[in-house]
């Protein structure tokens, strides 16, 4: 059953936003023995923890986090496999406000083998994660294949605290875009959250294979084809498999902004992608700002297997 068929199954008064977290593609340049989305941005506070509460603040449901099979174990053994939803954590007025909280779902996402080292680049890592995610969620009901996916970046750092107030906004039919505070958003290149909705997927991910290069020279004349059929010329290895080293805005770029558009700008943002940046947010007056929330969002807690009760 193709992407589009499943999202027209969906009941419109159940909104599912799934939360995508990309962290497949090329490294940066820390040359950390860590994954670069681990960089700290604040007193025991991490860029990846802080792009996992952007989803669960801008109200996703789920949230896949789509890395290397190697790093999962550390990633989870620091995060674990939920976050608590920021509306529902400190209700102090609920009688049992404990009972009252709602936990987000991690789940961790390894890019299939056949696309590692040949098309793990972040843009595919979003396209990837959301098709995942809809093919895992349409095995256990057509009501929870997601309507909207809201992406976030662990490679920036703005006040996505605010989002809070946009609930309604980015669950919505339509894009939904974050504006640095000089009025670009990701289709400038810049690493900041934004939405789109899961009726976009299949032709996004047409787009991504129709520009991509092989390991093939698709230029090789028929006369030189093997049976004049069969490419045999292979590109140089700086042009094989491009797909690797493309851009989000290099695919996303693609949208369809005809559809209603919200966007919503930020007071500040740094981008932490090279090391110098990383060093002009952290001299910077606004990385006062930016602390490790004090409720535990975060608790390293795991979902219980199927059949057994939580251990003594």
């Amino acid at each position: 059953m193709s992407q589009e068929s499943l999202v027209e199954q969906v009941n419109v008064s159940s909104f599912h936003l799934a939360g995508i977290v990309p962290l497949a593609g090329e490294p940066l340049d820390f040359q950390f023995p860590w994954h670069d989305c681990m960089v700290p941005i604040a007193p025991n506070f991490l860029a990846i923890e802080r792009a996992i509460l952007e989803c669960a603040t801008a109200g996703c449901e789920t949230i896949w986090v789509v890395c290397p099979s190697e790093m999962q174990p550390l990633l989870k053994h620091r995060l674990g496999e939920m976050v608590q939803d920021p509306i529902w954590i400190s209700r102090k007025f609920d009688m049992y406000p404990s009972g009252s909280r709602k936990e987000i779902p991690i789940y961790y996402v390894e890019i299939h083998p056949k696309d590692q080292n040949k098309r793990d680049s972040l843009p595919w890592s979003i396209l990837y994660g959301a098709k995942i995610s809809t093919k895992v969620c349409a095995g256990l009901s057509q009501w929870l294949v997601p309507n909207k996916y809201y992406v976030a970046f662990p490679y920036a750092v703005y006040p996505s605290q605010h989002l809070r107030k946009y609930r309604k906004e980015i669950s919505k039919q339509g894009n939904f875009f974050l504006l640095t505070d000089k009025g670009d958003s990701v289709l400038d290149g810049h690493y900041i959250g934004f939405a789109f909705e899961a009726s976009e997927i299949g032709k996004l991910t047409k787009y991504f294979w129709d520009i991509q290069t092989g390991k093939f020279d698709p230029s090789q004349p028929l006369s030189e084809r093997r049976e004049g059929k069969f490419i045999t010329k292979l590109l140089p290895l700086e042009e094989r498999y491009s797909g690797r080293f493309f851009k989000v805005k290099d695919i996303f770029n693609q949208l369809d902004l005809e559809k209603p558009t919200f966007k919503m700008e930020m007071q500040w943002y740094y981008d932490i992608s090279t090391w110098e940046n990383l060093c002009n947010y952290l001299s910077s007056e606004e990385r006062k700002k930016m602390l490790r929330p004090k409720l535990q969002f975060f608790s390293n807690k795991r979902w219980n297997k199927v059949g057994k009760d939580d251990e003594e």
